[in-house]
């Protein structure tokens, strides 16, 4: 494999053996930047949400973070499987109908037996339904409880929520799917977006909620604001004309850095100026910090 790479960069002129070759500071900070999203995923978070106590909460994080580091190895793999197969048979680039995000789709069916790659490709399927499935309650649940119960019913009875929920489910799926039926739209670009916004909006709430006993909920909610329109600002009327007009400096960064970066700044600025959280809220994150770190 080694071979075919070096040979399909000797004709293109591309360096695919560096991690740097072709590429910028930004793009750099970019790339390395999508790690900020983890954060912020609510599908991620509400799995160790429902841990049983905060001792197997450090067995979640070490099988997490080696999961993880097997799909993204997978996922680099698969790409130079790609260049290698693709470079040696260029008669078989037809396959993927132009589109470079079908390249999982187009080997499956082209190493293995039929059999092997419906096993294979249903994996697709698997991981899309275990997110989307995810992703759903998750949102269905929010809106219910901490809007509309937490809002605009409080003595909402449990069969209405159910059926609050139900729609909300219907709703966000109608949604998705309005999104997603873009011809021009890409799978990586859509993903980009969504992650920007849930790793700016969540991300440095939840690692502030988890260190810091001094945020409050004014602070919580006025970074979420800012981090999410600061992510929707930049990417839409800043990135995208600077991209357009083939510019590759500070302005091309991914979204996710600046929403980052004022959603934290908001949320501190916002917390210190408001009043602290009761005591009895302190003592409450004093002996969670404690029991976690006792089960380290």
């Amino acid at each position: 494999m080694s071979a075919a790479i070096q040979s399909v960069a000797a004709g293109t002129g591309k360096e695919y053996g560096s991690l740097f070759a072709g590429t910028t500071v930004i793009g750099i900070i970019s790339t390395a930047a999508w790690g900020l999203g983890y954060f912020g995923q609510p599908h991620i978070l509400a799995r160790f949400m429902a841990a049983e106590s905060a001792k197997s909460l450090v067995s979640a994080r070490r099988i997490g973070m080696t999961w993880m580091a097997l799909c993204l190895a997978g996922a680099v793999a698969v790409g130079y499987f790609g260049i290698a197969y693709f470079g040696a048979n260029p008669d078989k680039v037809s396959s993927m109908s132009g589109n470079h995000e079908r390249i999982f789709i187009a080997l499956s069916t082209l190493l293995f037996n039929p059999w092997i790659a419906g096993i294979i490709l249903s994996a697709i399927l698997a991981a899309v339904m275990s997110t989307l499935s995810c992703q759903l309650l998750v949102c269905s649940s929010a809106i219910t409880e901490d809007f509309y119960k937490g809002f605009l019913r409080k003595n909402a009875q449990q069969s209405e929520l159910v059926w609050v929920g139900r729609l909300m489910v219907l709703a966000i799926a109608v949604i998705s799917i309005l999104i997603a039926s873009d011809p021009n739209s890409k799978v990586l670009g859509l993903v980009s977006y969504a992650w920007a916004g849930f790793g700016a909006a969540f991300g440095p709430i939840v690692i502030l909620s988890v260190l810091w006993k001094r945020i409050t909920a004014y602070g919580a909610l006025s970074g979420m604001v800012a981090g999410a329109l600061t992510v929707v600002v930049w990417a839409e009327w800043i990135k995208k004309p600077a991209q357009a007009a083939g510019e590759s400096g500070l302005l091309t960064m991914y979204e996710i850095v600046p929403g980052f970066i004022v959603c934290l700044i908001i949320a501190v600025l916002v917390s210190l100026f408001n009043k602290e959280p009761s005591r009895e809220i302190q003592k409450r994150f004093e002996k969670a910090d404690a029991d976690y770190r006792a089960a380290r």
